[in-house]
């Protein structure tokens, strides 16, 4: 776990990983991948109560799934630099025969990661299930999942939103990535939501807004906030307003970094804006 001083320099780090990772290949999702490095770095250095040694059934610990698996970059730098499995092999990212492939899998056995994912609005169901299962099997600890606004549009989630609240499935934790971009252009441009606040609570969740989603501390209180609602008959969802890109200033507030990858002047432009602070691979 980290102090809470080292917190900054640590995301700063996993910002590097991503830009590097992405620009080796040219290929990846760099975009939400950096405007969610402050919320991963919180939740596996602050909240998440995990075993150092990874098993797929989870027992005894919380357990995470990320949905929304194209950004991926951030969440492998987040586990290898929390000790899932060796910093280098980020080199590998998205290479033939890697673990590291650009959306999330498990049939070559990566610590940390639990479903594959990529294929968009499947989190939430998987998320629910695991949830029951601590349920039935007398586990307290909690299931937290992290899902795309733009994601929201696929119809499963609301299936899975209804079902959620519909059997008090209150040992769950949903954050939406609410940064109003995904891949074709803006989220009201593309096809708008409305107020998410609003369908989560209709749905019957309770519902936090996290207005600055790239702060550590706000980052930190709504978790806290979020996990002391748990317990009480229903669901959680945590809307993060974060921006895409942040903590690189030609990559924020669009879409067009969504996924694409930085070439060589770009990425010493980028890394400069975020010196290196626990090492590079």
């Amino acid at each position: 776990m980290s102090s809470h001083s080292s917190l900054p320099d640590f995301v700063q780090q996993v910002r590097r990983d991503i830009l590097r990772q992405v620009h080796k290949v040219n290929s990846g999702h760099p975009g939400g991948s950096l405007g969610c490095a402050e919320f991963f770095s919180v939740l596996y250095q602050e909240v998440l109560r995990y075993k150092s040694d990874f098993k797929m059934n989870g027992e005894g610990e919380d357990l995470f799934f990320l949905s929304n698996g194209h950004i991926s970059p951030v969440y492998y730098s987040v586990l290898a630099r929390s000790g899932f499995f060796p910093i280098d092999e980020l080199n590998t990212f998205r290479l033939i025969d890697s673990r590291l492939q650009g959306h999330p899998t498990t049939h070559e056995g990566l610590p940390g990661v639990r479903i594959a994912s990529g294929s968009l609005g499947q989190g939430m169901s998987v998320a629910i299930g695991a949830a029951e299962a601590k349920k039935l099997n007398q586990d307290d600890h909690l299931i937290y999942t992290l899902h795309g606004d733009g994601e929201l549009q696929e119809g499963q989630n609301w299936e899975a939103i209804m079902y959620a609240a519909g059997n008090n499935i209150d040992n769950l934790i949903a954050t939406i990535d609410y940064n109003g971009q995904q891949i074709d252009g803006s989220l009201k441009d593309v096809l708008p939501m409305g107020s998410l606040r609003a369908k989560f609570e209709a749905f019957g969740w309770h519902v936090i807004d996290v207005e600055n989603g790239n702060d550590i501390d706000a980052i930190r209180k709504g978790l806290q906030k979020a996990k002391s609602m748990t317990g009480q008959g229903k669901p959680v969802c945590m809307l993060l307003h974060t921006v895409m890109g942040n903590g690189v200033d030609f990559m924020m507030h669009t879409h067009a970094w969504h996924g694409k990858a930085p070439n060589d002047d770009q990425l010493e432009t980028a890394l400069a804006q975020n010196p290196e602070t626990l090492g590079d691979y």
